[in-house]
């Protein structure tokens, strides 16, 4: 069995999303300061970080786009774990939109369904911003009458952000289907025959979060 991590790592300063505040991550108790808590030889660290959800790899819920849509404390671990996944490969060549066309044929149903299009190759520099790959409506609403459990990719946004109707997040977490988006090291993975796991902090009121994603060969 192997293990494949598919996430960022979350790191001070890193910006996910062009307008959205990058994380800062520091001491809330630092070793130093916890010495006069303990006895002489032990110290603890207590980390603090202040980010907005959608930061790195993360999970988005119905109730990112709808107000009576299930939020992360209320979505259940079978849809989060060791889902039966098939990977789709986007050559480097086609177009930005990702039409049904690489869907169709594929056996969807009850599965995570990852989108390979090498986008993650730019993660942490400007062209990572500009010009991604996404879906199309065509693809959402055909990987909701296929029954996919949840669609990931490796991309800054599974919708094209010049679209204000955001058609991709409308259909999918319309229909319970959850989305993982920035994900990374699909190249790792065969086409099938591996499970995917995206599991989030179990948060009240609250849409999207990150998650530690991997897959199990």
């Amino acid at each position: 069995m192997a293990f494949i991590d598919l996430s960022h790592t979350v790191e001070e300063g890193m910006v996910t999303y062009q307008g959205l505040p990058a994380p800062i991550i520091c001491d809330f108790l630092s070793r130093e300061a916890s010495k006069q808590h303990y006895a002489e030889g032990t110290t603890f660290q207590i980390g603090k970080i202040e980010m907005v959800s959608n930061t790195g790899t993360y999970l988005d819920t119905p109730f990112h786009r709808y107000a009576d849509g299930k939020d992360l404390s209320q979505v259940d671990l079978p849809a989060l774990a060791d889902l039966d996944a098939v990977l789709i490969r986007i050559p480097a060549t086609t177009q930005r939109a990702i039409d049904r066309a690489p869907f169709e044929g594929v056996p969807l149903r009850g599965r995570a369904v990852l989108v390979h299009t090498g986008w993650s190759r730019h993660w942490r520099t400007d062209q990572y911003f500009n010009g991604h790959p996404f879906l199309t409506a065509a693809a959402a609403s055909h990987l909701k009458d296929q029954g996919a459990t949840l669609v990931g990719i490796d991309s800054l946004n599974i919708d094209d952000i010049a679209d204000g109707t955001r058609p991709v997040h409308t259909t999918l977490l319309g229909a319970g289907i959850l989305i993982v988006e920035h994900l990374c090291n699909l190249d790792q993975l065969p086409i099938s025959g591996f499970q995917f796991t995206a599991v989030p902090v179990k948060v009240k009121g609250m849409g999207t979060f990150p998650v530690r994603a991997f897959a199990k060969l």
